[in-house]
């Protein structure tokens, strides 16, 4: 018993390390701070609105998941089947399989190298401490990407707005101060949260 509750005290502790660090969380608070960057609004949304929609799609993202570690691992521990350790190397299963699906194989090869363990013959066999920092580098890079596209539009805004602005002679106005609400304009037209937020929950499936 003491080792159970040393365990799970442990756990509690690193668990805002873990959604950082296994859950989609990185990869959609990184496209939503491109998207502010984009729209020239540094403080709107709020890193707080962020943090908070970025939590509530992370946990609709693994509700699945955690339905499969509660099945197979936190329902069999209350019932005193298993133990803590136990426990935890069964339920790291179905996290191990999701952060499979997302991680390149590239990063996977990358850790594997540097941890100097033999290439196995599936990738379920791989150790966490290869499949984490790889299923990270993963995320940051289709963070980057979906937020440099985000970004393009955007920047055809500030570039017309910019070419027309000094066309015309208006160098004491900034070209920010009217391609703000132009893109802001633009961004409510499209519905661009609706878009946004289902490609993203949609790059999961």
């Amino acid at each position: 018993m003491p080792w159970n509750i040393l365990v799970l005290l442990t756990l509690l502790t690193l668990l805002p390390a873990l959604v950082l660090a296994m859950t989609p969380f990185v990869r959609l608070l990184v496209v939503f701070h491109f998207l502010r960057q984009a729209l020239g609004t540094t403080s709107t949304p709020s890193n707080q609105t962020l943090i908070g929609l970025s939590l509530i799609l992370t946990y609709f993202l693994m509700q699945p998941v955690g339905a499969a570690i509660a099945e197979t691992a936190i329902v069999p521990f209350e019932q005193g089947q298993l133990d803590a350790m136990e426990a935890v190397a069964r339920g790291s299963g179905p996290l191990r399989h999701f952060m499979l699906k997302y991680a390149r194989e590239r990063d996977l090869a990358l850790f594997l190298e540097l941890a100097r363990e033999p290439r196995p013959a599936h990738a379920e066999e791989l150790d966490m401490r290869v499949v984490v920092p790889a299923y990270i580098l993963s995320e940051l890079k289709a963070g980057f990407q979906i937020g440099a596209a985000l970004y393009l539009p955007f920047l055809v805004v500030d570039m017309v707005v910019a070419a027309i602005t000094t066309s015309v002679g208006m160098f004491q106005l900034p070209p920010v101060v009217i391609s703000t609400p132009l893109k802001l304009l633009l961004f409510v037209m499209v519905d661009g949260w609706n878009l946004l937020v289902g490609s993203l929950v949609k790059s999961f499936s």
